[in-house]
């Protein structure tokens, strides 16, 4: 099924906000997971990455990337041609590629989709998608895995030769490791009791800082 992409969509801040960023932790965390999934699912940029287009810091630009289009929502209103338009230079710019299919325009479609929810406090979405790209990460490397070949040091037989390693293993831990933190639930730990000192002395413990 296709779903047509509204191009004049957009978002807007709330009367009194000055701006679009989210004012809860848990609701700006799970936007941003939400952006960097998408961008990682962009089939061009992705092949950009995968065969270095961008130089030796490809997957780095890939997660610059993300960061410049959460920037975004700094301002008051973002719409589609914006975050569209940020793809397109930032392909350009980055990768020397000029996107010629509609493919930008759909993720910038998701990204605003992915803002949405996060609005609603809607997350189920979200962390499917990232159940699904770790689940594709652990089988690339998997894969990776299967055409190294390690070849022995003459001199030392324990040292495997480094210029055997499949190029694509380094691209794989290149990828941005997305906390969880603010995908489980929250959860209330455990009193404990207070710790003594060696000399009798209650010992205080801090308060650590609460996570969404």
């Amino acid at each position: 099924m296709v779903f047509a992409i509204d191009a004049s969509a957009y978002v807007e801040a709330q009367e009194g906000a000055k701006s679009l960023k989210f004012q809860t932790e848990k609701q700006q965390a799970n936007f941003e997971l939400g952006v960097s999934l998408m961008v990682h699912s962009w089939n061009t940029l992705d092949t950009a990455v995968v065969n270095g287009w961008g130089g030796p810091q490809s997957a780095e630009k890939r997660d610059w990337i993300s960061s410049i289009v959460i920037d975004l929502f700094d301002e008051k209103l973002v719409d589609i041609d914006m975050i569209e338009e940020t793809l397109l230079n930032a392909m350009i710019d980055e990768f020397d590629v000029h996107v010629e299919d509609d493919s930008s325009l759909a993720i910038a479609d998701k990204i605003l989709e992915v803002y949405k929810q996060c609005f609603d406090e809607s997350y189920d979405e979200i962390h499917a998608i990232y159940d699904n790209w770790k689940a594709s990460q652990e089988n690339r490397s998997l894969r990776n895995a299967t055409h190294i070949h390690v070849g022995e040091d003459p001199d030392n037989p324990d040292t495997p030769d480094e210029d055997e390693y499949d190029d694509d293993s380094e691209a794989d831990n290149n990828v941005p490791q997305l906390t969880e933190d603010f995908v489980m639930d929250d959860a209330t730990p455990e009193p404990q009791g207070p710790i003594v000192d060696e000399d009798g002395f209650e010992l205080v413990q801090k308060k650590g800082k609460k996570r969404y």
